[in-house]
């Protein structure tokens, strides 16, 4: 009798979790569509009423949050698996990372990026960027990459570069793999690297492309 009471709060609890789930899939997939999407377009599009919604998001920029949160831990998952010796190529392979994570929701990523909501994306991606400033900082200390512009704002110039990328693939239709060499050769430039030696480098690693 016992374990039949408390399996029901569990099955209560493991199908508000799906639902809440289910709704941040589709107000990923929404908002890459349409940035200003209602509530109940979302709702709708998880198969649930705004009613539901609402138990789990009080109100929009709860349930951006909530997806910020969602995004951020996936991108810090797949930047932590990355490594290599070169700092040059570790920094275009986080670039080519992180393009990957973003490339299928590129409207819904730049809404976050460049709106409200960027203050707080910059505080939970803190651990990436001081992964890339010390990559940046170990590599012109070794010669490898350009040491005239100082290693706090050549990162940030780094994650610009990745930006810049994400930019024009929400006004042209840039495929995935396009994306990612776009992406490792914006790094490699901003590094310091000709374009011979850029594309030499993302041809030799393996890791840059699919």
């Amino acid at each position: 009798m016992t374990q039949t009471l408390d399996a029901a709060p569990r099955s209560r609890r493991r199908d508000a979790e799906q639902n809440r789930l289910a709704l941040l899939a589709a107000a990923s997939a929404v908002l890459n569509r349409d940035p200003d999407a209602s509530l109940d377009s979302i709702a709708a599009a998880a198969g649930l009423s705004r009613r539901a919604l609402y138990g789990h998001f009080a109100t929009r920029d709860d349930l951006i949050r909530s997806l910020l949160a969602h995004g951020v831990s996936r991108v810090l998952a797949a930047t932590d698996r990355v490594e290599h010796p070169d700092p040059a190529a570790l920094l275009a392979l986080i670039g080519v990372t992180l393009w990957r994570e973003v490339e299928s929701v590129r409207v819904a990523a730049q809404f976050t990026v460049r709106g409200p909501f960027q203050h707080e994306l910059a505080l939970a991606l803190a651990p990436l960027r001081d992964r890339v400033r010390h990559a940046v900082t170990v590599g012109a200390g070794t010669g490898r990459i350009r040491d005239d512009i100082e290693p706090g704002m050549l990162a940030r110039l780094v994650e610009g570069s990745v930006l810049s990328v994400l930019d024009e693939a929400t006004r042209s239709a840039i495929d995935a793999p396009t994306g990612e060499r776009l992406v490792a050769l914006s790094v490699l430039g901003m590094l310091g690297f000709g374009a011979a030696d850029a594309r030499a480098l993302v041809d030799a690693t393996p890791e840059l492309h699919r």
